[in-house]
């Protein structure tokens, strides 16, 4: 196992290096996870990054809680690691925190708790209906956006609320979700 202070010497180096010293540290399971809670917390954003993305490969609920905490990090990059991470990991217990961050003022931030949402799929559903109905449009946009790709005949009432929205992006949003799930299409015998 390597200790948290060579961790950090490590992930100050190269990426590749910082990558190498991750895929060794992770093999202790307990000891990484500890270890990089402990780095969620550095004063250094590029630590806490590295933290985000070693904590992205561990599944237990501590790390979960870490990434959705990670969502509120002052810097974008962390914030946006930790997005990913629960969008290629969605966990239902982090649904608040996604819906959260929705508003994030970084808008890769909010695609990516977008994302992370929809593959939860309905346990997400009643942060969605509450996001699509936000007055910040950028808001709703990731909401529809969200509705519109889990593919579920239970968005339908609200993709179709959203039809008549003022953001051309969110009425877009619900179009392409209604034609995903057929809604709305005719079809005639041959």
């Amino acid at each position: 196992m390597i200790p948290t202070q060579e961790l950090i010497r490590s992930f100050q180096g190269s990426d590749d290096r910082a990558e190498a010293a991750l895929v060794l540290f992770l093999q202790e399971r307990n000891a990484a996870l500890e270890g990089l809670l402990d780095l969620t917390r550095h004063p250094d954003p590029d630590l806490r990054w590295w933290a985000v993305r070693g904590l992205s490969a561990i599944q237990d609920p501590l790390a979960s809680s870490a990434l959705a905490a990670a969502l509120k990090d002052p810097d974008p990059a962390v914030r946006q690691c930790a997005g990913l991470a629960l969008r290629n990991h969605p966990q239902p217990d982090v649904v608040p925190a996604l819906a959260r961050a929705l508003s994030d003022p970084d808008r890769l931030v909010a695609r990516l708790a977008s994302g992370a949402l929809a593959s939860i799929g309905s346990l997400a559903l009643p942060s969605l209906a509450e996001a699509a109905r936000s007055p910040e449009p950028a808001v709703r946009i990731e909401a529809i956006r969200a509705l519109a790709t889990m593919n579920s005949e239970e968005t339908i009432p609200l993709l179709f609320e959203a039809l008549d929205d003022s953001s051309s992006l969110v009425a877009y949003w619900a179009e392409q979700g209604l034609e995903r799930l057929g809604v709305g299409m005719t079809f005639f015998p041959s």
